[in-house]
């Protein structure tokens, strides 16, 4: 990953991901037994819970922070899930913040209401260097339920790739005294380019009007 902007300029909510002009690539962690099935047939198996709710990160060194480096029990598989960007927005327009936040939602039952009725929920987290040391800035996590997991599973995703030797071979490097090296290595991430007004209702700051939610793609 490349920072565009040093830690200090870096606006602290902002996407950052390796994207196309037409899809973006998030990462998930799994058994073997989900993820090898996932990336030999491209998609996600049956056996792929698509009633239960799934985070997915735009940010790789999040998802090693997250899986510790694809180590973690229950993790071993370290995914790149590229999907549509068509079906990305669709989630991110309709998702709510997976927090109450004072000032910025109406009042505490409001924010439950639209909690219990949205298929997605964000949350930002501290951004990660090499050594999976917090930045001063967010990294966004989106969570799917519902019609937005099944869409992802099923219609949304475009390819699944295995990416577990490269985040052993980051941590490789990282470990021993190449951090550098181990960058050159990273997903290029640069600032997604946001539709205007995609993530104002995501980013907590200030008042807003609830949204109703878009149809789906």
């Amino acid at each position: 990953m490349e920072e565009t902007n040093s830690a200090i300029d870096e606006p602290t909510y902002r996407i950052r991901a390796l994207h196309t002009d037409r899809t973006v690539t998030v990462y998930q962690a799994y058994r073997p037994g989900i993820g090898l099935p996932a990336a030999r047939e491209g998609r996600f198996p049956a056996a792929w819970k698509r009633d239960r709710m799934t985070w997915i990160k735009p940010s790789f060194l999040w998802m090693m922070y997250r899986s510790g480096w694809g180590k973690k029990e229950g993790q071993e598989t370290v995914l790149a899930v590229e999907i549509t960007r068509e079906g990305f927005e669709w989630a991110l327009r309709n998702a709510c913040l997976s927090h109450y936040k004072r000032g910025f939602h109406p009042d505490q039952a409001t924010w439950k209401r639209e909690l219990r009725q949205a298929p997605a929920r964000v949350q930002w987290d501290p951004e990660r260097d090499p050594h999976l040391r917090a930045l001063p800035y967010r990294s966004l996590q989106l969570g799917l339920s519902g019609e937005a997991s099944r869409r992802y599973a099923d219609e949304w995703t475009v390819s699944v790739r295995d990416v577990t030797p490269l985040a052993h071979r980051v941590h490789e490097l990282v470990r021993s005294g190449a951090p550098e090296a181990a960058r050159l290595l990273l997903p290029r991430e640069e600032p997604y380019p946001e539709p205007p007004g995609l993530l104002d209702h995501l980013r907590g700051q200030g008042p807003r009007e609830l949204r109703r939610p878009v149809p789906a793609p």
